[in-house]
């Protein structure tokens, strides 16, 4: 009997054996699709860069503005060119005058219409109107050949406006790339800090109980471990924050993870002389060239200003047909005429704008002189910072050999029983901080010297901050 129960109870249970494990199988696959989906998306900074200057709004914004000059200048020619209208409608009315004038264009006036009584109250009359117009200015002190040169000039001036914003994305992106490499190596720096925190207290743990250490020094090992984690909470929300700012600076969702396929190295190379890079960087600079840009094309508005004063000449003509129905079925006429005008006061308003034209003249030079000696402080700057940079990596290079010396000579001087904890616990801390600074001064070398060429107008997709 009892072997009876077993042999039917086998097929139920395998059968409930093999609905588990489908289920388990199941579980495990979406775990494994969902980690696949969150992992994030490899990505090298030449990569990045060409998509921010894809997908980034603020470079969208700078296209349309390049769009908008285009039209500006299409806009600007129309003046230079004919206008022709044509018009159709109708008109019904008694109006003495309009049922006399409307007869005559249709070419239906006959002797009985000069009866008085027809003159003075004439029936209602319909008149079908079309008309071919066209007035062209022939001559207008040169202000549209001059509107031209000047559309012509702002767009220009937007096309560098649209280079330097590359530009700053390209920066911006290296900013990001590189500051998402150095959170992971921050968040590398905590782990160790942790294990070694742990590593102490662990021993400090064991001398306590075989009574070669107080229980302060416990105490102090605790507080140390304690203050590592909290570091290690601190770098793992800095490396979320690295991300999201990478994602923002590609154009992308703030959610969207990358993960750079670089790394961050200890290279780095001395840029020219300053004084080259400051004339460098006056040629170079796209937004001091749009400023140039602006001065011509403010000299046009001047010159447009002078134009406003000289006569103007203008040629008109029309066609037209006048019907009692619809369709070309009356009478037909045309005109044509030039017309000379000469403004011989007009309230000291073009004397005004011409005053203005050259004070936003002046304006410009005064700016465009400002932002030179603005760009020759912005090199300076960065030139600076990224020497300093550079000579920093050497410091903390050094520093870290030094401080990791220092560390195994303490921490086996405290196991001999011949140091504190206190000295154990600050040379861990002197250790921890010192690859901590070394990884800042690498990326600050690589950010410094992405601001050299920034500042100098040369950073572009293809320059070795982004390319090495």
């Amino acid at each position: 009997m009892f072997h009876h129960f077993i042999s039917s109870a086998g097929p139920k249970r395998l059968v409930a054996t093999s609905y588990v494990a489908v289920i388990a199988a199941t579980l495990i696959g979406a775990l494994a699709d969902t980690a696949s989906a969150q992992a994030p998306t490899p990505l090298t900074l030449p990569q990045a860069v060409s998509m921010a200057l894809e997908k980034n709004p603020l470079r969208k914004a700078a296209l349309a503005d390049t769009r908008i000059s285009l039209a500006a200048v299409r806009e600007s020619k129309a003046p230079l060119l004919p206008k022709i209208m044509f018009s159709d409608g109708v008109t019904r009315s008694n109006n003495p005058v309009f049922a006399f004038g409307s007869k005559l264009n249709q070419q239906r006036f006959t002797a009985a219409d000069f009866a008085l009584n027809r003159l003075n109250y004439p029936t209602p009359i319909t008149n079908w109107s079309s008309r071919f117009s066209g007035q062209w200015s022939l001559f207008d002190g040169l202000q549209s050949w001059y509107g031209v040169k000047r559309a012509n000039l702002v767009q220009q001036a937007t096309d560098q406006q649209l280079n330097r914003t590359d530009q700053e994305l390209v920066y911006q992106v290296v900013q990001a790339y590189y500051g998402v490499l150095l959170a992971q190596q921050q968040l590398a720096v905590a782990q160790d800090g942790v294990k070694t925190a742990e590593a102490t207290e662990a021993s400090s743990r064991a001398r306590v109980e075989s009574g070669l250490a107080v229980q302060s020094d416990l105490l102090s090992a605790q507080v140390a471990t304690a203050s590592r984690k909290q570091e290690l909470i601190q770098a793992q929300n800095g490396l979320a924050l690295a991300r999201t700012q990478l994602a923002l600076a590609l154009g992308m969702p703030s959610d969207a993870e990358y993960q750079p396929q670089q790394n961050l190295q200890d290279h780095s190379a001395p840029p020219a002389k300053l004084q080259e890079l400051e004339a460098q960087a006056l040629e170079k600079r796209p937004d001091l060239k749009r400023l140039d840009l602006g001065y011509e094309a403010q000299s046009k508005s001047v010159t447009m200003a002078k134009g406003a004063f000289a006569p103007r000449l203008n040629v008109f003509g029309s066609w037209e047909t006048d019907s009692p129905s619809p369709g070309w079925n009356g009478g037909s006429n045309w005109i044509a005429g030039a017309e000379l005008q000469l403004d011989l006061f007009d309230g000291d308003s073009k004397r005004a704008r011409l005053a203005r034209e050259k004070a936003t003249r002046e304006r410009i030079v005064a700016m465009r002189d400002a932002a030179r000696d603005g760009v020759r402080l912005e090199v300076r700057k960065a030139y600076y910072e990224y020497d300093a940079a550079r000579q920093e990596v050497e410091v903390a290079r050094g520093a870290v050999t030094q401080a990791d010396e220092s560390l195994r000579i303490n921490r086996n001087r405290y196991e001999g029983g011949l140091t504190t904890i206190s000295d154990l616990l600050r040379v861990e801390e002197a250790a921890h901080r010192a690859q901590a600074d070394y990884w800042r001064a690498v990326y600050r070398v690589q950010s410094s010297y992405a601001g050299v060429e920034l500042a100098t107008g040369t950073l572009t997709p293809s320059s070795p901050v982004v390319t090495q």
